[in-house]
């Protein structure tokens, strides 16, 4: 299957130039193809991954991927999908932005010197020495006010009561000179984006065409909308990033496992970088047994592991097992450490832990010491899978990997002592 059949069949493909010609142009040779990401936070989000796995597919298929990061259009932004204008950032906000992205792009995208490498490129190098009049002269002449009005996020900031300013207005003809520019400079030959970019991304086709005469490509992938038709990405304590620090592998792991039946087969298909066949294979294994959530751990270890890691991703499986049932004791050290940043988590000397009624009390697993000693005659409590009972003495239990305490009461409430000497 080439890659234009293979984009069609995941359903990523909602608009494009002429995709007979864009596939016979693909299979002719090498082409550069770029998807831009604006810095306006220090790291990207998982709404971001389609343009991180587009670029992806590319290149594994022989293309060369230019991902942009915005230092200039980022200080604008871009009107596509808001109902306000953006916070403006410092140059040196956007600067420190472009260095994390730059990071997360690594994971994703091949760098290293080759034939394909991957190629990062800022829109502030070649925009921010650039004078009114002469972007007016060159850029604006281009592209008429009609093109920009037709907009649909234009059109729908004007019918709205904030509006819009003419700095987010003039994004449109920042993101065509860039198109411009990489055509120019790299030979950049397509653009992809969401399909809100697709007003964008046909105006520096057409900058392209009225000041060089070359042809240009476009393509947009569907934008995804969750299944109670909220935006993408966003859960009830705001965005799932991509930076450990802000989301970590075993919350990034559940928000794909937590994915529902009605929504797995889509993202499997829009997300995953296996082979076509081998997803079919897994949504059909999905469909005879979907209690098993088969189609959500599939998708859920590969992209923790495309993100953080091997080590990441199979630490963050370890710990969903322990959280939710699975046997602490054969968990890895790095599970536990994983386990330690999810649930509640105190650091004790042994001497302390002689009382087992205080110490459940102590670290919240009881409302009272009368309420600890209640649970443990009816067997409510375990430590590193051991069930506790009055007489339970902590100090002889196995330490996990020599440190850990892992106390449980019931099936969803744990507290992990960390002993120290």
């Amino acid at each position: 299957m080439d890659l234009i059949d293979d984009l069609t069949a995941r359903g990523l493909i909602h608009d494009s130039t002429d995709l007979e010609f864009l596939r016979t142009r693909l299979d002719e040779r090498s082409i550069g193809v770029y998807v831009g990401f604006d810095p306006t936070s220090d790291s990207l989000h998982v709404g971001h991954l389609m343009g991180q796995l587009g670029l992806r597919r590319f290149q594994l298929a022989g293309h060369t991927p230019f991902p942009l990061a915005g230092g200039a259009t980022g200080m604008v932004g871009d009107p596509s999908g808001r109902s306000e204008e953006r916070n403006l950032l410092t140059r040196d906000e956007l600067a420190h932005n472009v260095q994390c992205i730059k990071a997360q792009l690594e994971r994703i995208l091949d760098f290293e010197p080759g034939p394909y490498a991957a190629t990062l490129v800022d829109n502030a190098d070649w925009t921010a020495g650039t004078s009114v009049l002469d972007f007016l002269r060159d850029v604006g002449k281009h592209i008429t006010v009609n093109q920009m009005l037709a907009k649909e996020s234009v059109k729908n900031r004007l019918a709205s009561e904030v509006g819009i300013s003419f700095t987010e207005f003039s994004y449109m003809l920042l993101q065509a000179n860039d198109f411009r520019h990489l055509h120019a400079a790299h030979g950049v030959e397509m653009q992809m984006g969401g399909s809100d970019q697709w007003g964008n991304i046909t105006a520096g086709i057409d900058l392209i065409r009225k000041s060089s005469g070359a042809a240009a490509h476009g393509l947009t992938w569907p934008l995804l909308l969750k299944s109670d038709g909220t935006k993408f990405g966003k859960t009830a304590s705001g965005a799932v990033w991509l930076d450990p620090d802000k989301t970590s592998p075993y919350q990034f792991r559940q928000f794909w496992l937590q994915a529902d039946d009605e929504s797995i087969v889509e993202y499997l298909l829009r997300f995953s970088t296996r082979p076509l066949e081998d997803v079919r294979a897994t949504i059909a294994e999905h469909h005879e047994a979907p209690h098993k959530r088969l189609a959500q751990r599939s998708l859920a270890h590969e992209l923790t592991q495309l993100v953080h890691g091997d080590d990441a991703a199979r630490a963050a499986d370890e710990a969903a097992d322990v959280l939710f049932g699975g046997d602490p004791t054969v968990a890895s050290e790095a599970a536990l450490a994983a386990v330690a940043r999810e649930v509640p988590s105190s650091r004790r000397t042994r001497d302390s832990l002689a009382d087992v009624v205080e110490v459940l009390a102590s670290v919240g697993l009881g409302a009272s010491k009368g309420d600890v000693r209640r649970t443990l005659d009816q067997r409510g409590y375990q430590c590193n899978g051991v069930v506790l009972d009055a007489n339970s003495q902590l100090t002889a239990l196995q330490a996990l990997h020599g440190r850990y305490l892992l106390l449980q009461r019931g099936k969803k409430s744990h507290h992990l002592l960390e002993l120290f000497s």
